[in-house]
């Protein structure tokens, strides 16, 4: 991957502004021979990108790594230091899935900055919204334990500070995997609100209907566990049915997405049906319920490279009104009932 391809060019027709951050030191997280999660998932990103055709609106950036203070907001400072530690050491395997190489933890710090820096500029009006094209992912990673594939929760740790800065944030996850550590970060803090789309039952396991968060947070977790081979229009129903009124109702002021391309119909570890047009539905619906400015997209998981490129070409051209679709959305499939029932459930505990 070369940051050169990103070089905004003059006529961006549309006017928006993406800022994409990026760095040649994710290429340097090594999983490992053969491991899904591979340094080829930012290639086939960038390829997506360029196929898109949005090259004009885009204004590259390399992210700084994130302070440790920052971090601890989210994770313990003896977590960061026992990754620092088994990284110095040579690094390998935290777990069946999740690798920690020699030049993982640099890029853990930059991937967990991405977010915090991706903050300050649109803060600052370089941007209309950002996307952070980041490896290690990070919603699995919990306060205190690395899981699939994530060793630092790149999300939550930029929730965390906007929250603390007295923001409203709705963090919206369309990954196929459900985001445990996201959910467990922000289960009893009502300042976040964390909702989640993804294939149940499906590793880590979690994300079931009942769970709705506890104590201040109550409420503040939306599940929509979904069955193999839903589409994207029950997705989209759920936007509509119960995301809609919320963000109406509540009025939050950020929105981070966790953008899993892994619920796409090829994806090798899922059992979802969802195409590149249905990401550019969801993607355009999501950025439009905040104001301009305060959307932050993450790439989380996506296993498939060419469905991968296709599905992160479709969001990101959507996010300037484009119409690149080398998809039709999908429709069809199992789980509407799934969207009655987080309907039925919020209204009977009053959390609508």
């Amino acid at each position: 991957m070369r940051l050169g391809v990103l070089a905004p060019r003059i006529g961006n027709v549309s006017g928006v502004t993406i800022l994409v951050a990026s760095h040649p030191q994710f290429l340097l997280h090594d999983t490992g021979h053969g491991h899904p999660e591979r340094p080829e998932r930012l290639t086939a990103v960038m390829e997506g990108i360029e196929a898109a055709g949005i090259r004009d609106a885009l204004v590259a950036f390399e992210p700084e790594p994130a302070p440790w203070a920052a971090i601890e907001r989210v994770h313990p400072g003896r977590y960061l230091l026992a990754l620092e530690e088994f990284a110095s050491a040579g690094g390998g395997h935290l777990d069946a899935d999740t690798v920690l190489g020699e030049d993982s933890f640099a890029a853990l710090l930059r991937a967990a900055g991405a977010g915090l820096d991706a903050v300050r500029r649109l803060d600052a009006g370089d941007g209309d919204v950002a996307f952070c094209a980041v490896r290690p992912p990070g919603h699995h990673a919990t306060p205190r334990r690395p899981m699939g594939f994530c060793l630092v929760n790149n999300v939550a740790v930029t929730a965390a500070a906007l929250a603390d800065r007295g923001e409203r944030v709705l963090i919206v996850d369309y990954d196929a995997h459900h985001g445990n550590g996201t959910q467990d970060a922000f289960f009893a803090d009502s300042r976040v609100v964390y909702v989640s789309f993804h294939e149940y039952p499906l590793y880590p396991g979690t994300g079931a209907l009942d769970e709705t968060g506890w104590g201040d947070g109550a409420g503040s977790t939306i599940n929509f566990p979904l069955p193999r081979g839903a589409t994207g229009d029950v997705m989209r129903a759920g936007l509509d049915e119960v995301v809609r009124p919320l963000v109406e109702r509540w009025q939050p002021t950020w929105l981070l997405v966790s953008a899993g391309f892994d619920a796409h119909r090829r994806d090798p570890l899922t059992g979802l049906a969802l195409s590149a047009g249905d990401y550019a539905d969801l993607t355009a619906e999501l950025v439009s319920m905040v104001p301009v400015g305060r959307c932050i997209v993450y790439l989380e998981g996506g296993y498939d490279l060419e469905a991968l490129a296709m599905s992160s070409g479709a969001a990101l051209s959507a996010l300037v009104g484009g119409s690149y679709r080398p998809e039709t959305a999908t429709a069809g499939g199992p789980g509407a009932t799934v969207v009655d029932a987080v309907v039925r459930m919020r209204a009977a505990a009053g959390f609508t």
